[in-house]
């Protein structure tokens, strides 16, 4: 019988063999006890790899758009809030001129309403949340609304120079005191409207766009998702208050001034059915988005559970297989250090 040799070194590197296997086995078992997944999906899965993959895939789009829905929630949400605050602004606005056609109101308490509701209605349309105009239409970066009793404001210029056109002197001159009320209905309507409800709106107050943001907040769905200052019920708003703020001064007639009075009131309760109607249809979208987003995370959570299918792993046979390796991997680096140890030396005398 022929005897077989079998050396230290041979020992030794078939040892080294194993201890890189197995410390290659505990990175990928420890990987798996971590995530709760296999290490390697192409391994694991072999041809169902696609089908993971394209699982994944769907389900990152679909968290993408839930994310983008949160955002387009709170966007919707601070939209309404000022929606909310306009239209109380207008409100007390409407209930002062109330009282000023019922004689219960003086002219300069009427002219310091329309100076209000105009200040307030321009800080609310220039809100700005995450450093986006809600308002601006497309423009979120631009301020949507001018301010009127600002120097060099070219509304209020426009409007100056439309009076001083059209009846030939300024609303502080005497000769104001001769205006009939019909004369000022008819100024209001030929020069005063195409300002506000015009082209000069946009020429000389709005910066908005007609066009509103459109958000994509399902796979397969779409929705309006801002409000413009161009919307006609707050030009009838502002126009209500730019005319009660500048033409209910000077030495404009008793007469003129009721008729500015009486248009105002009719252009403020014309923008409170507007502004409700819009915020309406800001609630429609905002739950649109809401069940759109509920309708998604109920897919998202199939999809996670089709994954786990997959690509799962037991945790606790991971980490059984974790303390095995590394207690393998202990055992045998002992026994190389042994081998290491061992030498022809020791055993010659």
């Amino acid at each position: 019988m022929k005897a077989t040799g079998v050396s230290s070194a041979a020992i030794s590197n078939a040892l080294r063999y194993q201890q890189a296997k197995m410390q290659a086995d505990l990175v990928k078992a420890t990987k798996e006890s971590q995530t709760g997944t296999v290490a390697d999906v192409g391994l694991a899965l072999g041809a169902r790899t696609t089908q993971a993959v394209t699982f994944q895939r769907d389900l990152d789009r679909l968290n993408g758009i839930v994310d983008s829905n949160a955002l387009v929630s709170a966007r919707l949400t601070s939209t309404q809030d000022s929606l909310g605050q306009i239209a109380d602004t207008a409100q007390s606005f409407l209930s002062a001129l109330t009282s000023g056609v019922s004689g219960d109101s003086s002219t300069s308490i009427l002219q310091t309403a329309g100076a209000s509701a105009l200040q307030q209605m321009t800080g609310i349309l220039n809100t700005s949340v995450n450093g986006e105009y809600l308002f601006a239409g497309t423009n979120t970066d631009v301020k949507p609304i001018d301010d009127f009793n600002a120097a060099g404001s070219p509304a209020k210029a426009a409007f100056d120079a439309a009076f001083s056109s059209y009846f030939g002197f300024a609303q502080t001159d005497p000769a104001a005191a001769n205006i009939t009320a019909a004369q000022m209905d008819n100024f209001i309507t030929t020069q005063v409207e195409p300002q506000f409800l015009g082209a000069g709106w946009q020429a000389n107050w709005s910066s908005a766009t007609d066009d509103q943001i459109t958000s994509r907040i399902s796979l397969n769905e779409t929705t309006q998702t801002s409000v413009s200052a161009n919307e006609q019920g707050i030009r009838k708003l502002a126009m209500a208050s730019a005319m009660v703020s500048s033409l209910l001064t000077g030495n404009i007639s008793e007469a003129a001034q009721n008729a500015v009075v009486g248009r105002a009131q009719t252009l403020v309760g014309e923008a409170i059915g507007g502004i409700t109607q819009i915020r309406a249809e800001t609630g429609i979208a905002q739950q649109r988005v809401s069940d759109a987003s509920d309708r998604m995370k109920t897919q998202v959570d199939l999809f996670e559970k089709h994954i786990v299918d997959l690509e799962g792993v037991d945790p606790s046979e991971a980490a059984t297989r974790v303390a095995d390796l590394t207690q393998h991997i202990e055992t045998s680096f002992a026994l190389t250090a042994r081998l290491q140890q061992l030498s022809l030396l020791n055993y010659l005398t």
